[in-house]
């Protein structure tokens, strides 16, 4: 026997097949999973009952002429984000055999950059004085707002594997606004109009809000929603008390969008008090103190981009924005 044919059983051996998490792999486990799982009749009740999920296939969930296309029929639109969500929720809830799901939410997991920490206590488009608060159960981090109420509005819900889409929110502003003999759109643009009311009379951030808000026409409401200025960090005391020297130097982001619970998007318009003091000099500290938050965001999983005030005196300004939301949700898929 040679040298070499003491290798050859391992030779022989083919290397572990890579595991690919996409969208198609995701679907294949979840439809497989279910399929095998359960029956159609029970499948019909719980897709919509106990999954919680939306038919937006064509026709109806009877038409469906299989199993496959009936689950299909469900998943309409789902990108990574939400199908690793959901097959968390399928091992979690339902009483079936795993048939690739755990595999790939690991695989997932193991790949996936971004914040490590839960999302809670989205405070946001605040359009008068700063909110109040105390800690109501610092274990849990559970906040109580004591003052100024009036002025924000706080998304009290879960924010799941999946992030946050305009359809959760409208759901939730319907809810909070008493709005229940209304329907989606009707919902929408009453959240929009108030969201809008936030940005006060910034044009540049009104842009970025009315560009985004186009896509849910055009993409529908299961699409990330664009939130408007959104608390990051808080502190107590203001400006005036802190005798302009704050340890938080920004408490605010422009907009926020949560793609997934990992996957965070800062998105900051700025205007010349970023850099400049108010005559119009540059203000070398203000600038440093922006990069220094900037990287801050970015070592904490934060995505970070931003936009000049110049570029929104272009008549292109429109159409560079509208570009840029394709671009970065073709990224985040």
């Amino acid at each position: 026997m040679s040298f070499w044919d003491s290798f050859a059983p391992g030779l022989s051996e083919e290397p572990p097949r890579r595991v690919i998490v996409s969208t198609r792999t995701l679907r294949l486990a979840i439809e497989d999973t279910l399929i095998y799982g359960f029956t159609r009749a029970a499948l019909e009740v719980v897709l919509p009952d106990e999954l919680n999920l939306t038919w937006a296939g064509t026709g109806t969930p009877v038409e469906a002429e299989t199993k496959r296309s009936l689950i299909d029929g469900y998943l309409v639109g789902f990108e990574i984000p939400q199908l690793v969500a959901l097959a968390r929720r399928v091992l979690a809830e339902c009483d079936v055999a795993d048939h690739g799901l755990a595999v790939l939410i690991a695989e997932y997991e193991k790949d996936s950059s971004g914040v490590d920490s839960p999302a809670k206590n989205l405070i946001f488009a605040a359009t008068g004085p700063k909110p109040e608060m105390v800690l109501r159960d610092a274990v849990s981090n559970d906040i109580l707002i004591t003052k100024n109420a009036e002025f924000c509005l706080v998304y009290d819900r879960p924010i799941t594997e999946a992030g946050l889409s305009f359809q959760e929110l409208i759901q939730w502003w319907r809810e909070r606004e008493a709005m229940t003999d209304k329907d989606d759109r009707d919902v929408g643009l009453s959240l929009h109009q108030r969201l809008r009311a936030s940005l006060g009379k910034n044009e540049p951030e009104q842009m970025v809000l009315d560009v985004y808000s186009r896509r849910y026409k055009e993409h529908g409401f299961g699409i990330p929603a664009l939130i408007p200025q959104v608390y990051l960090h808080y502190d107590p005391y203001t400006r005036y008390q802190r005798k302009g020297n704050s340890p938080l130097k920004r408490q605010r982001m422009d907009f926020l969008l949560l793609f997934s619970a990992r996957k965070r998007v800062v998105i900051e318009v700025d205007g010349r008090q970023h850099y400049a003091n108010e005559d119009g000099r540059a203000n070398t500290q203000l600038y440093a103190e922006m990069v220094t938050e900037d990287r801050r965001l970015r070592l904490s999983g934060y995505e970070v981009y931003r936009f000049g005030g110049k570029e929104f005196e272009s008549p292109d300004a429109p159409s560079m924005l509208a570009a840029f939301f394709d671009e970065l949700s073709s990224r985040m898929k």
